[in-house]
């Protein structure tokens, strides 16, 4: 993870809030009801399952959508609502787009015509680095090398951060490696911050500090990856009652057989009790727990919200 290279630039700015948000396609919400506030100086994954509306809630910060309701801010103004707004986001979509009749050299002239603050010497250099042929058009190349263009030019505009819509999904893993390798360079040498949309629960194992769990348009969990880890934990012991719990062990996820009870619990303080076995919990228990819990509310008719940080 980033957190050794992020210490020292942490702010309590709200690089993208939403309060209330929500985008209907006709009858039907894409996003509804979403109220989420992402800080800055971080490397940000936002996971959820499929129709959570992750990639919705991104191409609204970015000005590709517009919300039916609620509001929504990147660096306190409207996305995109001026050049200036725009120049200060850069986006890699989630199929990579590029043009497959233009060449690599005609994509980073492409890049210096629309973007005020472009850096063609980093541009030149990350070709380079990663071996591109720079008269090799974009259509024969690669599904890696084309997320990687699009990321070459997403850092290129030299934005204060990116958003990145799952662009290492359809990736093989050595690509993959390789895209989020160059992400890491990226943000230790720019200090951009980043929200990194992703299913891959060992990719923002490795990249990300920073946790959104997105579970029908509401945030399950939210907080620093390092926080979340250290005060979540699976206790297993002797059958009980959850609710028989202190106040401060808020239990995530219970299954229980005739005489053992095993819970995930969230917790401010240590736990006490010697009748409980502590484990710790990995990053995918973690996120799996929260998203079973956000399902199980939304069956309930419930709004979430006891163990959102």
């Amino acid at each position: 993870m980033l957190s050794v290279l992020l210490q020292g630039r942490r702010s309590v700015t709200a690089v993208l809030e939403a309060e209330g948000l929500g985008k209907r396609y006709g009858r039907r919400w894409a996003l509804s009801d979403c109220t989420l506030s992402i800080p800055s100086g971080h490397v940000v994954g936002l996971v959820g399952p499929n129709g959570a509306g992750k990639s919705t809630l991104l191409n609204l910060a970015v000005g590709l959508l517009s919300p039916t309701q609620g509001s929504l801010s990147v660096f306190g103004n409207r996305p995109a609502e001026d050049p200036d707004q725009l120049a200060r986001v850069g986006f890699v979509a989630q199929d990579t787009p590029t043009y497959a009749g233009l060449s690599v050299a005609d994509h980073l002239k492409l890049g210096s015509r629309m973007n005020p603050k472009w850096d063609n010497q980093l541009a030149e250099g990350r070709i380079n680095q990663l071996g591109l042929d720079f008269k090799q058009k974009a259509g024969k190349l690669s599904g890696g090398q084309r997320a990687q263009l699009a990321l070459t030019l997403a850092i290129a505009k030299r934005p204060e951060i990116l958003i990145l819509d799952e662009p290492v999904a359809s990736l093989d893993p050595l690509a993959r490696r390789e895209f989020l390798q160059i992400l890491m360079e990226t943000v230790a040498e720019h200090q951009v911050s980043v929200v990194l949309s992703s299913h891959l629960v060992a990719d923002i194992e490795r990249v990300c500090d920073y946790l959104v769990v997105l579970v029908s348009s509401r945030v399950q969990l939210t907080g620093e990856l390092d926080e979340l880890l250290s005060t979540h934990h699976r206790l297993i012991g002797p059958r009980c009652d959850p609710a028989t719990l202190p106040a401060n062990q808020y239990v995530v996820e219970a299954s229980h057989t005739d005489r053992q009870s095993t819970l995930l619990v969230r917790s401010d303080g240590p736990i006490l009790d010697p009748a409980w076995t502590i484990e710790p919990v990995s990053l995918e228990d973690l996120v799996l727990a929260y998203m079973g819990r956000g399902k199980a509310l939304e069956s309930e008719g419930r709004v979430s919200g006891g163990g959102e940080q």
